[in-house]
């Protein structure tokens, strides 16, 4: 029996489990987490679509080897503006991208356990690192080309002379799926070097299944320390990047915290911990959704007034850093336990979970085509935002289950 993978966690036999050949009981698949999986990558297709109708989107550059090179996260940019789109990105940017390493996670110690380190990082690998690869070499410059397109420049060959002497390769969103390699080589490294770490971890951790104020007050200060110092050094919108390796710098200590605790919650046991269906988790998700909403304004609240201090530089910076840790974890609580509350089979939703890795490796083009397409188009920013989420979601959903009938592609993505 084939299954379906993504990058937010491996074969459902690895965490559900699906039979294999001799083995006797399965333990029913977490539909919570599949879908919860697939919901935060349909959050990315929607950051992407509006980014371009942003009411503090960039002017298009001139060239892309123009300074400051905005166009990475900006590749096409629309007169068109909403500011309500400044508050769909600014409560994504706060946890989608940590609670998508949370979910990578938690089903990594299993995993370690089941096919020892050698195996593991050969099937993450094949599953992250060649997707990465085809993605940052022909994906992301097809994202990319609106963006040379709206400085006024035609044709292939000027666009890969500029993109040649960029000095880097952008890979678009790509980064997370190397970033997550990485740390899945971080935590085979440390199952090679403790082979009970993920255990241990996930007895420390196990407190939170009975108090999930446990687990949120963990992601805080966790993250916090992990944060806090990075981004007085960097600034919070600082990116390292080298080839095609691009990354968040105050962010990428804050990521890995994330991604450990979700593999420590997942050694802990999904059915019977934290994520149990009928736990308090679930129960008190009404208090985690306001939670979520006050940490987030009290987070826009401060970064609001941060930018009118400038003068405060590491009370601001501070303040803003924790408001930031707060705000992730109390969406990202509030988001597990609805889903853990609420999510119920559905064909329609398992289609979009099985194919759901996939459409995060494309969509980006089809953003960018899209946006470029509406440039000249006489609707509003809501409008072009619709519809290019919707196309992009469309669009990428259609282009993978094709994608994935070709012998062999299933395995991979």
């Amino acid at each position: 029996m084939s299954v379906t993978q993504t990058p937010f966690a491996p074969r459902l036999d690895e965490h559900a489990a699906l039979p294999e050949p001799g083995n006797a009981p399965t333990i029913p698949y977490n539909v919570a987490i599949g879908y919860l999986r697939a919901f935060v990558t349909v959050l990315v297709l929607a950051h992407h679509a509006v980014l371009a109708y942003h009411p503090f989107a960039p002017a298009p550059s001139a060239s892309l080897l123009a300074e400051p090179r905005l166009w990475p996260a900006f590749p096409v940019v629309d007169a068109q503006r909403w500011s309500g789109f400044s508050l769909l990105v600014g409560f994504n940017d706060t946890f989608f991208m940590s609670l998508l390493f949370f979910l990578s996670g938690l089903f990594v110690w299993k995993s370690l356990q089941r096919k020892e380190s050698g195996a593991f990082l050969r099937e993450r690998t094949l599953r992250l690192g060649l997707p990465f690869v085809v993605v940052a070499a022909l994906v992301a410059p097809l994202a990319y080309y609106p963006a040379y397109l709206q400085t006024g420049q035609r044709g292939l060959a000027g666009f890969w002379q500029q993109w040649i002497s960029l000095g880097n390769w952008p890979a678009g969103p790509a980064w997370f799926v190397w970033v997550l390699l990485a740390f899945d080589c971080v935590a085979t490294l440390l199952f090679m070097l403790m082979p009970k770490w993920g255990e241990v971890l996930g007895r420390l951790l196990s407190g939170s299944s009975r108090r999930p104020i446990t687990f949120f007050a963990i992601l805080v200060g966790a993250s916090a320390a992990a944060y806090i110092p990075l981004v007085l050094v960097f600034n919070p919108f600082r990116w390292t990047e080298f080839g095609p390796f691009f990354f968040q710098t105050s962010r990428i200590l804050h990521y890995l915290v994330y991604f450990l605790i979700g593999v420590g919650i997942g050694a802990a046991g999904l059915e019977r911990g934290l994520l149990a269906r009928d736990g308090k988790l679930a129960r008190r998700w009404p208090l985690w959704a306001g939670a979520a909403l006050f940490a987030f304004g009290v987070a826009g609240a401060v970064f609001i007034a941060a930018i009118s201090a400038p003068n405060s530089p590491y009370f601001w910076g501070s303040l803003g850093g924790f408001t930031f840790t707060l705000s992730c974890a109390a969406s990202s609580t509030a988001f597990l336990a609805l889903f853990v509350s609420f999510a119920k089979p559905r064909k329609i939703f398992d289609s979009l979970r099985e194919n759901a890795y996939g459409v995060y490796l494309i969509h980006y083009a089809f953003v960018s085509w899209l946006q470029y397409a509406l440039l000249k188009a006489q609707l509003s920013a809501i409008e072009k935002g619709f519809i290019v989420f919707a196309g992009t979601l469309v669009l990428s959903w259609i282009a993978i289950a094709a994608i994935r009938r070709v012998p062999g592609v299933a395995r991979v993505i």
